[in-house]
């Protein structure tokens, strides 16, 4: 496989839910700029949950010297973005045991199957409190302005935000009328059947 496919596996796990050991991200995206300069995550994605919103930044590495390069990067050592963090990789070509401090792993198998080796989601859709602990032990900090940014850009392909929530709301409201009318239909056809069925049973006239 090479990046750009593992980017991609990245982006859909970011949506899986905690059942199959996924972040359950609402939005996610890939190889979008933080800014002018700095920080371009592989995949990242956010969630609600409650009154908390985190993030999750996942790392494509398809070598290991594109992964040994990775920890001189600047956001690297200032921090970077991500409230959870990981890299993905083939299975097998990086070890638990090299891992910086607060990132996770996730192995790509032949198939493209992801299994989550190390980090939060290697606890989820287990143990209800041995993910939520878990989940707050690997939580750090992460770069919220730079997050803010990448999701105002994310916002703005868009287009004008709060047309396209008239837009979704109407179509949401015209669903619910032809849903209703559909319904309605279904009902008459059913009773026309009946009465059409009840209509042949009745004796021929001699």
């Amino acid at each position: 496989m090479n990046h750009n496919e593992i980017s991609k596996l990245a982006l859909k796990w970011l949506k899986r839910p905690a059942s199959q050991k996924g972040h359950g991200c609402i939005v996610a995206a890939n190889e979008l700029r933080s800014g002018w300069d700095g920080e371009i995550p592989d995949a990242i994605g956010f969630r609600l949950s409650g009154n908390h919103v985190f993030s999750v930044v996942v790392e494509a590495k398809v070598s290991r010297s594109d992964f040994l390069a990775d920890k001189a990067k600047n956001h690297r050592i200032e921090g970077g973005m991500g409230n959870y963090r990981y890299f993905i990789c083939p299975e097998g070509l990086i070890k638990p045991n090299e891992l910086p401090k607060g990132w996770g792993l996730l192995w790509v198998n032949s198939r493209g199957h992801i299994k989550a080796i190390e980090g939060a989601a290697a606890y989820l859709g287990g143990s209800y409190l041995l993910a939520s602990e878990k989940l707050i032990e690997w939580k750090v900090e992460s770069d919220a302005q730079r997050e803010m940014w990448l999701l105002i850009r994310l916002l703005s392909r868009v287009g004008d935000a709060n047309q396209m929530n008239e837009w979704i709301k109407e179509s949401k409201r015209l669903a619910s009328k032809y849903i209703a009318e559909c319904e309605k239909l279904r009902t008459q056809n059913k009773e026309l059947s009946l009465k059409l069925f009840a209509a042949k049973q009745l004796p021929v006239a001699a």
